[in-house]
């Protein structure tokens, strides 16, 4: 199984769109969208907190009512009437401080997003920023910071987002620092084929979360499954497949790992994962169902070879062609069943352009002494011709005549043999064997 169909399956676009996004900009539309970031319900003045850290001007009455008209308009999603306040607010921002013109920066920002307007909304959200920090409190301006670099990613702007994520990184305040945030960081790292640091920062976030007793999103896993992969370290991929096969048990995951374990040589252990696929339901191609079966014989375990083949042929997920069934055919061989063997050995013979297959039926009915069903096969054998080895499949047709008999027969099959160098010392053999025979069955007959 090759890990390429497996692995590189993982297109940009999934891995960039995998990564959660729950914007802090978009709470419920409420008073809590502006409170989250400093302003209280009448929008009148900053938390006291906050206050502390950073003194930035107050918010006045008046500039508070103009806000609070565009609230209104938000709150019952007429967002055409939040941005028709809000213009009209904007027509008098001379009047306004820095504090206030950020404020309705941000407002304008989440109206923006919240109609799917990301391009504006950056704008926006930028212009918030471009009030300078004496204007800003330190939640304000580490959010929107924040918020800018997701819409960036969104928007596919990854130069935009990491480094407007690097500035948030340099400003957020330790806790505010989660594995979700080096999540982000390294999704605009593998955007930006940045491979080494993406995987560093994916790292991170891994560890962060293991360290915590809490179990990484699977999509982090992916990510850091696919860059590992990429450097060819298997012994990695391996191991974040385990865990993916653990914490989030998919089929997929069962048949990427068991080739992950055939790259590292580890066949009873690929075995074991692919036969959990296959338990699983994951197996559906036919190559897939074949490879199962093929390790299965390669591990003295022809029977369960034979049992995927005999199902997937009936279930119509491998093909009833004439390789399909030799192989079939050979399983049970293989496992002693010769009286299945047999029957999906001749099918095979007749989907067959070449009389291969019933020179090795012949062989396989001389040996059960059934002399008439020899003769039959290697007769068919030589009318389809394409024969490998046809020195042998004359001694057959000499010894299965002899058998019964028929010396005649035997004699003009071996004679053939002779003009072959494989069969020739065997055909002089019986030669002799057959025409003594037949002479003292003559004489007897007198």
């Amino acid at each position: 199984m090759n890990m390429t169909t497996m692995t590189k399956g993982l297109s940009k676009f999934v891995l960039r769109t995998s990564v959660a996004l729950p914007l802090v900009l978009a709470p419920a539309v409420s008073v809590t969208v502006l409170e989250a970031v400093g302003i209280e319900a009448g929008f009148a003045q900053a938390r006291a907190a906050e206050e502390k850290t950073r003194k930035v001007p107050s918010m006045r009455e008046n500039v508070s009512k103009k806000l609070g008209k565009a609230q209104e308009a938000a709150e019952a999603e007429n967002w055409n009437g939040a941005l028709e306040a809000l213009r009209e607010m904007e027509a008098d921002k001379d009047k306004f401080n820095g504090y206030e013109i950020a404020m309705m920066y941000y407002f304008y920002g989440f109206v923006y997003y919240s109609m799917e307007r990301y391009k504006e909304a950056i704008g926006a959200y930028q212009n918030v920023l471009r009030q300078g920090s004496e204007n800003l409190t330190e939640a304000l301006e580490v959010e929107t910071l924040f918020t800018v670099a997701q819409l960036s990613f969104v928007t596919e702007n990854y130069d935009q987002s990491l480094s407007y994520l690097n500035r948030w990184f340099a400003a957020a305040a330790p806790e505010q620092v989660t594995a979700d945030s080096y999540n982000l960081r390294a999704q605009i790292y593998y955007q930006k084929g940045d491979e080494a640091r993406a995987l560093s920062d994916i790292n991170t976030a891994v560890s962060m979360y293991e360290k915590e007793g809490k179990v990484p999103k699977e999509s982090w896993f992916g990510l850091q499954r696919y860059l590992y992969y990429e450097k060819n370290d298997y012994k990695m991929v391996a191991n974040i497949l385990e865990k993916l096969v653990k914490h989030y048990p998919k089929g997929e995951y069962y048949k990427q790992l068991a080739s992950m374990y055939g790259e590292l040589k580890r066949e009873k252990d690929q075995l074991h994962m692919m036969e959990a696929a296959y338990i699983a339901g994951a197996l559906q191609k036919e190559k897939e169902l074949l490879n199962m079966a093929y390790l299965f014989m390669g591990h003295d375990m022809p029977y369960k070879g034979a049992k995927v083949i005999d199902m997937g042929i009936k279930e119509k997920k491998i093909e009833r062609t004439s390789k399909n069934l030799e192989t079939l055919a050979q399983a049970y061989q293989m496992a002693q069943e010769l009286q299945k063997s047999i029957p999906n050995l001749e099918a095979a013979a007749k989907l067959s352009a070449k009389g291969e297959l019933y020179s090795r039926l012949a062989g396989i009915y001389l040996d059960l002494d059934k002399n008439e069903q020899a003769v039959n096969m290697g007769d068919r054998a030589l009318r389809k011709g394409g024969i490998k080895r046809p020195g042998q499949l004359y001694i057959v047709l000499g010894m299965a005549n002899a058998n019964l008999k028929k010396y005649d027969d035997a004699l003009s099959s071996l004679k053939k043999a002779l003009e072959h160098d494989s069969s020739k010392k065997y055909a002089e053999q019986w030669i002799n064997y057959i025409e003594t025979e037949k002479e003292r069955e003559e004489q007897l007959a007198i």
